[in-house]
């Protein structure tokens, strides 16, 4: 990301899409917190994202999913809860069937995430996301209502 999305004024506009996203049943936007301890005012830290998108109902009733966390929080299982919350969230509380994530080949700790919380491997799409500019392979995974075990 460019810095300028790391301003006070980008992650406001951020809110306000993510809220309307919410409000059309297009997409739903979770932040991750960490609890800092410091005082009242200032005691949750953001350090990560997870995002359901491309919300489509009718017969697919499906979404995409999409997160990130400070690197500094790494391999303490913080992405994986995220995603399993949003993913219990997608296919109760929001009524949807399915959730679809996608990962570079070489992003063995993101591929980890999907497949801790169910995900299934289905393919290999070639050129899928434009990342910094080059067009990126992804594997793509998914889990549905029957594949998911809320325990």
């Amino acid at each position: 990301m460019p810095d300028s999305h790391f301003t006070l004024e980008a992650e406001q506009e951020i809110i306000a899409q993510t809220k309307a996203n919410w409000s059309a049943k297009t997409g739903y936007g979770f932040g991750i917190f960490l609890d800092t301890g410091a005082t009242a005012e200032s005691r949750a830290e953001l350090i990560g994202r997870v995002n359901l998108a491309n919300v489509v109902w009718g017969a697919w009733r499906s979404c995409t999913i999409g997160y990130w966390l400070d690197q500094q929080q790494n391999g303490r299982g913080l992405a994986t809860e995220a995603v399993r919350l949003a993913v219990k969230f997608a296919l109760t509380d929001a009524g949807l069937h399915r959730v679809q994530g996608a990962v570079m080949p070489r992003n063995r700790a993101s591929r980890r995430v999907l497949e801790k919380v169910g995900f299934h491997h289905e393919g290999l799409a070639r050129f899928y996301l434009q990342i910094n500019g080059v067009w990126e392979d992804h594997d793509v995974y998914s889990i549905t209502l029957e594949d998911w075990d809320p325990a």
